[in-house]
């Protein structure tokens, strides 16, 4: 399983993201520049330049005609995904940490941080209107009873919102209202990464207490924990197999070598259901920040510390293999 190296950030890896036919891959890092890349080859198709600083969250809608960034220069931007230009700035008061398109694509929300006595923000815009419209939905987080979220998602049929918070909650949100619908907390600390299943019923969460969770969707029942020995930045669950994907590290400023041994900066699949490890990849010379499986479930991708995405084909012993009972 030898992987393509995509060379093009000069800095952390934030989050990177597969369109919907998986034909490109999307990446941001702390250097203010998405880049969008080939999967079939590696290649690079172009940058999105105009940000001014990390870059936290992208997305790209169903049709991989616009694309969606969120960032800590107080903003978040629509772009154009052909040719790059910006179509819509929305400021915000402070960073903003997470974003992500509807499923139809109309709609999108964005998290901001606590920051310069600006409290947590969650956004809903339409981006049919123009920049300067009111919000779809707008309210603040309460942190007197919730910390500030960290990444969030839309839930099946854009019925709800769910976001992760920093202090291992995992909440819905009514989108019509803003109301808490429910909450739970399985986590003991904070939640870095959430991803859901091709089919929206599932979700994966990643912590720094050292586990992902799995939980119901619809619900928040939780449902199996894969445990490791390190802080978990990001997991994600294969479309076609039984299958999660964990990885993450020591943080930066504790690595004093750059030993990939030391660090443990491994990629490690568990089986879904029976949450046992049965498989690492090595390779990233820092933590992995993020992770994403191919569409038709034949590679993935990580984005690490080191500033390298790597996207790794599966070979065929994968695909055949069987885990036994």
């Amino acid at each position: 399983m030898k992987p393509l190296m995509l060379q093009g950030h000069e800095r952390s890896i934030t989050q990177i993201k597969y369109n919907r036919e998986g034909d490109l891959l999307f990446s941001v890092a702390k250097d203010s520049t998405p880049n969008v890349w080939y999967t079939i080859n590696g290649e690079r198709l172009g940058t999105y330049d105009g940000h001014r600083g990390t870059v936290w969250s992208v997305d790209v809608n169903w049709d991989s005609t616009k694309l969606l960034t969120g960032a800590a220069d107080l903003s978040s931007r629509l772009w154009d995904c052909e040719t790059g230009a910006v179509i819509n700035v929305y400021e915000t008061k402070s960073s903003v940490r997470s974003c992500n398109f509807s499923f139809c694509g109309n709609l999108f929300n964005y998290t901001t941080d606590r920051q310069m006595k600006h409290e947590p923000r969650i956004c809903v815009f339409d981006i049919r209107e123009p920049a300067d419209a009111e919000p779809a939905l707008s309210f603040v987080v309460d942190t007197k009873e919730m910390s500030k979220p960290m990444c969030s998602l839309w839930g099946a049929l854009n019925e709800y919102l769910i976001t992760g918070h920093d202090d291992g909650t995992i909440s819905h949100w009514d989108l019509k209202t803003g109301q808490l619908l429910h909450s739970v907390k399985e986590h003991t600390m904070l939640i870095k990464d959430m991803q859901l299943s091709s089919d929206q019923m599932m979700l994966v969460t990643a912590s720094k207490d050292k586990t992902a969770k799995l939980y119901d969707a619809p619900t928040l029942e939780h449902l199996k924990t894969y445990k490791t020995d390190r802080p978990v930045n990001s997991a994600a669950i294969s479309p076609i197999r039984d299958h999660v994907v964990l990885g993450g590290g020591q943080e930066a400023m504790e690595v004093t070598t750059t030993s990939t041994k030391v660090g443990k900066f491994d990629a490690k699949f568990f089986h879904l259901v029976f949450e046992e490890e049965f498989g690492r990849v090595k390779g990233h010379f820092g933590p992995i920040n993020s992770l994403a499986f191919h569409p038709n479930g034949k590679s993935y991708s990580s984005g690490g510390e080191d500033g390298f995405v790597r996207m790794h084909e599966f070979d065929q012993s994968y695909l055949d293999f069987e885990f036994e009972c």
